[in-house]
């Protein structure tokens, strides 16, 4: 049989509820969280002086020698660890300014070595000191003036904030020293110390008590963006103190970078070569150990996206086979270049510095076969409005395009333009004065120097429209998209001769465009003939071509890069130091003691309020008022005056039964 609950328990539920949790914190939860300070155990006043620290430490080691006695040594060790903290100058600032105790775990480890020892067996001191030199000149510190100057300028500004009497601090100076050298000419680095209260007083957070504090004590990291000029706009770094983390938050979080991303063996071909840009380089890296892009890699992502993607794989011995076969690369680390099907990668072995870095990307960022599109074909010079690369002076210009829907029958016709523009490259290399071959070989190696020769390619699936232009007839196996279950691919060369319309530059400053040629786009500075490989005898001359059709622009991948989170940096962690902070709030405990006692009230208020009788006397009838007459309840009346019985008179029964 189950216990009943009394009527009053289940009448104050709310109230004992209140009682409970704030004596509960009262007792238990705010004096873990909230522990004595080191004033506290010597008895002093909060911000004692010194003297008056060292007067309170004699009193007490007095005690100790005396046969009375009976301390444990955990509390002599406890007074020892405050009195060493509050003598010592540096200490005693961090503590008293910030409330930094960097060396709790000193006296843990002490308390429990010492815990069953007599307190005399201790070694003192407890404390050690340490400094944290700067003899370096690539330390930036800074003050109050050169820190409002710092964060007014144009680069993005990692700020470390630190101690001179922390050992933490002493250990990271070696990390922050290469956390600068992967961040230089991507980042500034300057440091703050403790001291400078001024300034360490932005980085400080605040509890309900109004003293700031360093929620995960020093050194701790602070970052100013690019476009924050203001003291109060700096972000936080969350995670822990490793170079690998502290510079891929600054590169992702602060600089905005985009992350590299690795690929196996396979995924690298569907997820890498195959999304990414046709018209763009691969640059692939191979690693031996796995680690993040550094960032100078991922600024040259960012930097030479119109023109390459980039990616990572980690190498393993057990692929060493398939990249050798593959890609020709024999060890990790190495650096590779893919420009196109057919070509051959460009392999480099071996570590690279940031300079040879972008020396082989301006060598490499182009294809050697460079895909004509809506952003490249001014240029390259294959363009209407009259724009060449031998410059504005050139009046006669060519442009050789190999037109086609993605595949191997493209794939070939691009190796034999390829093989066309080695060739007219090697005449130039000998000199083109010197070229053995015909005439025509002259001519074109000439005009190939001297920028007038361009050789491209043409996605005839995409720019259908100036595919079918150029093509006039017979275009279905060059242009357009592919039906379903058609193999009919067949992929046109053909040259386009660009003349300056000189009668055109003359008049251009006067004629003004009106609203359908915009819209058409039928203006052009430059005439032009179309001959076809192998094709027709006749060179049709066109002076309107319709404009290419804008491709990728977006920078998806780089995106997909960003949005991936940094480590510490979540709403769990946010959550969590609330919570904490809640925990140390005085008025915690009392706030819910005195919500019972409001509530208490309350509820004896309502079950003792006196009941008003909702009953109401009748009133008497009025006399002058004719009383209704009473219905019968019977079927013949109620009996009259006439009708009353006699006394000898007696009822006659009447049967029931039907049978009579």
């Amino acid at each position: 049989m189950a216990m009943e609950i009394p009527a009053q328990v289940r009448r104050y539920w709310l109230p004992i509820l209140l009682f409970t949790a704030g004596f509960l914190f009262q007792v238990l939860v705010l004096p873990r969280h909230i522990p004595p300070t080191h004033y506290d155990v010597l008895g002093v006043e909060r911000f004692a002086p010194v003297e008056r620290v060292v007067e309170a430490y004699e009193s007490l080691s007095k005690e100790w020698l005396s046969e009375t006695n009976h301390q444990p040594t955990v509390d002599i060790i406890k007074i020892r660890y405050a009195y060493e903290l509050l003598t010592n100058p540096v200490l005693k600032r961090d503590y008293d300014l910030f409330g930094l105790d960097e060396h709790k775990d000193v006296l843990e480890r002490v308390k429990e070595q010492y815990r069953t020892e007599h307190f005399l067996k201790i070694d003192l001191p407890l404390l050690k000191d340490f400094v944290v030199s700067l003899t370096d000149d690539a330390f930036n510190v800074l003050t109050h003036e050169s820190f409002m100057s710092a964060i007014n300028e144009e680069y993005p500004l990692i700020i470390l904030v630190y101690s001179k009497g922390s050992p933490r601090c002493a250990q990271f100076i070696e990390y922050w020293k290469q956390i600068g050298t992967q961040l230089d000419g991507i980042a500034k680095t300057a440091m703050v110390e403790v001291g400078d209260s001024q300034v360490a007083g932005y980085f400080a957070e605040k509890r309900f008590s109004k003293r700031p504090f360093f929620r995960n004590g020093v050194p701790t990291l602070v970052a100013y963006p690019a476009n924050c000029k203001s003291p109060s706009c700096y972000m936080r770094y969350p995670g822990g103190l490793f170079v690998d983390s502290v510079v891929d938050w600054a590169a992702t979080s602060v600089v905005g970078l985009p992350r590299i991303l690795y690929y196996s063996k396979e995924t690298l071909g569907p997820q890498f070569i195959g999304k990414s840009g046709h018209h763009k380089v691969k640059v692939i890296f191979f690693s031996s150990t796995g680690e993040r892009a550094a960032p100078f890699l991922r600024q040259a992502a960012q930097e030479y996206s119109s023109y390459s993607s980039f990616g990572f794989v980690l190498w393993r011995e057990d692929e060493s086979q398939i990249w050798w076969n593959s890609l020709g690369v024999e060890s990790a680390p190495a650096l590779v270049f893919l420009k196109g099907p057919g070509t051959k990668p460009f392999v480099h072995h071996g570590i690279f510095s940031k300079s040879e870095f972008i020396e082989m990307m301006e060598e490499h960022k182009h294809h050697e076969l460079r895909q004509l599109r809506s952003d490249t074909s001014l240029e390259l010079g294959c363009d209407a409005r009259g724009h060449s690369r031998a410059g504005n002076d050139a009046a006669i210009w060519y442009c050789v395009i190999v037109a086609g829907r993605l595949g191997a029958e493209l794939s070939k016709k691009r190796q034999i333009l390829r093989k066309a523009q080695d060739k007219l490259l090697g005449d130039v290399d000998r000199s083109a004065g010197n070229v053995d071959d015909s005439v025509e070989a002259s001519s074109a190696a000439t005009a190939f120097k001297d920028d007038r020769l361009t050789f491209v390619w043409l996605d005839g699936e995409v720019q259908k429209q100036i595919c079918a232009f150029y093509l006039a007839t017979d275009y279905t196996g060059a242009c357009g998209p592919r039906d379903f279950g058609d193999d009919n691919d067949r992929p046109e060369i053909f040259i386009v001769r660009f003349q300056r319309n000189a009668t055109y530059e003359g008049l251009k400053a006067e004629k003004k465009n009106n609203l359908v040629d915009v819209l058409q786009g039928l203006h052009t500075d430059a005439s032009q003939l179309v001959a076809r490989y192998k094709g027709p005898d006749e060179i049709e001359e066109t002076s309107k071509v319709p404009d290419l059709v804008p491709e990728e622009t977006s920078k998806e991948w780089l995106r997909n890069s960003r949005s991936i989170r940094s480590a510490g940096k979540s709403l769990k962690d946010n959550i969590g130091f609330h919570v904490q902070d809640y925990l140390t709030h005085p008025m915690i405990g009392s706030t819910l003691l005195m919500c019972g006692c409001i509530s208490m009230g309350i509820i004896w208020f309502r079950n003792n309020k006196p009941t008003q009788s909702t009953r109401q006397e009748k009133a008497p009838k009025d006399k002058t008022k004719r009383p209704r007459p009473k219905l019968s309840t019977s079927l013949f009346g109620e009996p009259s005056v006439a009708d009353i019985d006699t006394k000898d008179a007696r009822q006659w029964e009447m049967s029931d039964s039907d049978s009579d």
